[in-house]
């Protein structure tokens, strides 16, 4: 398949300073994520970048980069300045893989590609999976979304949907609706041209009452797919505690 990986990369961060440049088993998160990357069908895979230090160390281990302004208020802003340097424009598709998931399947990276060519009515593609937790599904942190029969996202939300009308009467923790509910996966496709657009769109107020950036395209009016995984992804990198867990991991493959 012909599409382009961007795996955007910010040095400052709250919770875990300099995230992009973690070890983990002798290399930077962001040459691991790469690396998952370059495992999937990709016929390319650039790191975008906001900072030299970033820029040295993936070419240091071989990873292509380019440099992106530092201001950019959204990944999705850094995303469309590197579209327009690599000169990505129209259908061409790009694949957003985030910074801080150096577990990431290639699998699910050329699933996401895939939405894009099965549902030419879609700018965006995205993934989900199956919960098989009420607590999960009750979190507010954990995104839910629900479909149509086209596989196209109806609605995203931090709330617990899609809720059954008999859902209060036993209690959330007792039970999931049938079927399953999905929790989205934050990986996106994009047809390049959609993506150059769309920081420029003007805020949809379900995005603000949501803090979720896809409501924005659909309350615009574009549609977004969804490919729906057998399994959950592997653990991000969000805190310390978090980079101990995914050591652990690699320690042992």
């Amino acid at each position: 398949m012909s599409f382009t990986v961007l795996i955007p990369a910010r040095l400052a961060s709250t919770r875990l300073p300099d995230k992009p440049l973690a070890d983990i088993a002798g290399l930077p998160m962001i040459v691991r994520v790469a690396q998952r990357a370059l495992e999937s069908s990709a016929s390319q895979v650039i790191v975008a970048a906001d900072s030299p230090q970033i820029m040295e160390a993936c070419s240091a281990h071989g990873v292509r980069a380019i440099l992106t302004r530092a201001d950019h208020p959204s990944g999705s802003d850094r995303l469309a300045e590197a579209c327009a340097q690599l000169g990505l424009d129209g259908d061409d598709r790009v694949v957003n893989v985030q910074g801080d998931e150096p577990l990431i399947a290639p699998s699910l990276i050329d699933a996401v590609a895939q939405m894009l060519l099965d549902r030419p009515q879609a700018a965006m593609s995205t993934a989900a999976h199956a919960l098989d937790s009420s607590t999960e599904f009750a979190n507010p942190n954990v995104v839910k979304v629900v479909l149509d029969a086209q596989q196209l996202a109806l609605y995203f939300s931090r709330a617990p949907i899609a809720w059954w009308r008999d859902g209060f009467s036993g209690g959330i923790g007792t039970r999931l609706p049938e079927p399953a509910p999905l929790r989205h996966i934050g990986i996106y496709g994009y047809r390049a041209g959609f993506l150059r657009q769309f920081p420029a769109m003007a805020q949809s107020p379900l995005e603000v009452t949501e803090a979720l950036e896809q409501l924005r395209v659909l309350w615009h009016g574009h549609r977004i797919a969804v490919h729906v995984s057998p399994e959950a992804p592997g653990p991000g990198v969000d805190t310390p505690a978090d980079l101990e867990r995914v050591r652990r991991v690699f320690s042992m493959l």
